[in-house]
């Protein structure tokens, strides 16, 4: 697992990057666009086994190209770590070990409430709505780390 400044040295000038927003059983899952400007929702996988698990995101990795992976980090709005947060560390270091590693954690913090309110704007059908949340949530996750990483340093 790499910091931030780690993890961007790595990016080829035009790739595709994954944003996970994990859960115990629901894991969103969202993808950027080869420029690093858009993030998009994908796919929320159902976890039942961590192997299983695996299997689905390499296959996602493998089919868009995808070099690096955004973990989201749920820590606490005092900036702790959360029991959450050592699961979403625990989920990246696995993923590091069996995916690529090529993997940072990212500050998630209101992404959920970030991700439900943008589609109060989009969806008026509250089931689609929480049905869409957690690749909506990876969707925020990914976007705030696409926006770091392609800032121009003023």
């Amino acid at each position: 697992m790499l910091d931030i400044e780690d993890f961007k040295k790595k990016l080829e000038k035009k790739c595709r990057i994954m944003g996970i927003d994990p859960g115990r059983k629901r894991v969103g899952i969202a993808i950027s666009d080869e420029n690093k400007i858009i993030a998009t929702p994908y796919t929320t996988i159902i976890k039942n086994k961590y192997s299983e698990f695996v299997k689905e995101i390499i296959k996602i990795v493998e089919e868009n190209q995808i070099q690096g992976i955004v973990v989201g980090n749920p820590i606490n709005m005092d900036g702790t770590a959360s029991q959450s947060s050592q699961s979403a560390k625990d989920l990246a270091i696995n993923l590091s070990k069996d995916v690529t590693k090529n993997i940072t954690l990212w500050d998630e913090r209101l992404s959920s409430q970030g991700a439900f309110i943008l589609s109060n704007d989009l969806v008026s059908n509250t089931s689609k709505k929480v049905s869409k949340l957690d690749e909506n949530s990876a969707q925020f996750i990914l976007q705030g780390a696409l926006d770091y990483i392609t800032r121009k340093n003023t």
